[in-house]
């Protein structure tokens, strides 16, 4: 197994990733380089470039995680002119999100990870090299119900297909399904 870029997040299902993909399209249609819509996702915690040998202990951190299932909703669109990025995220963070992302990091620490120091600010890139693109509140929202989280892996950024790649998932725990 090679060293591989990492980064867990939240995988949505295909009617979300549709949904999202339509939103880059009319707010900014023709600007940037739009994400293929199997690409979109919300990172949790980003790994970087790891050594194979490191991966049975980042899954082990994945594998005790006890967070329940939670609705999430993307409900704004943003612009960050600095980095040039249009984004959508969710107007509230959800505390099992919150949740999650403190246990993953908590738990990496112990894999020799150092924690994220930035606040954790939720949202979904939809569109890098953005000219500039209009925020917007979407007063339906998107509404994802999160049932699960992924490691993934970045190829290429010049590649042409996908980038991202999902190397394994993991269902949150619903406290109804325990003996």
């Amino acid at each position: 197994m090679a060293d591989q870029r990492l980064f867990f997040a939240l995988w949505p299902k295909a009617w979300v990733r549709d949904e999202l993909a339509a939103l880059a399209q009319a707010s900014a249609p023709g600007e940037g380089r739009r994400h293929f819509p199997e690409d979109l996702h919300m990172t949790l915690v980003f790994l970087g470039h790891v050594a194979a040998s490191r991966r049975q202990c980042i899954e082990q951190v994945a594998d005790a995680v006890r967070v329940r299932p939670f609705a999430l909703t993307i409900d704004h669109t943003g612009f960050w002119s600095g980095p040039r990025i249009f984004w959508a995220a969710p107007g509230a963070t959800p505390e099992p999100l919150k949740q999650l992302v403190l246990d993953l990091n908590n738990g990496l620490r112990g894999c020799g990870f150092e924690a994220e120091q930035r606040l954790y600010k939720p949202h979904v890139t939809l569109c890098r090299k953005a000219r500039h693109a209009e925020p917007t509140p979407l007063p339906a929202g998107i509404q994802w119900q999160v049932r699960g989280f992924v490691l993934a892996s970045s190829a290429n950024p010049g590649s042409s297909t996908t980038r991202y790649h999902v190397l394994r998932r993991w269902a949150l725990d619903d406290p109804k399904n325990r003996s």
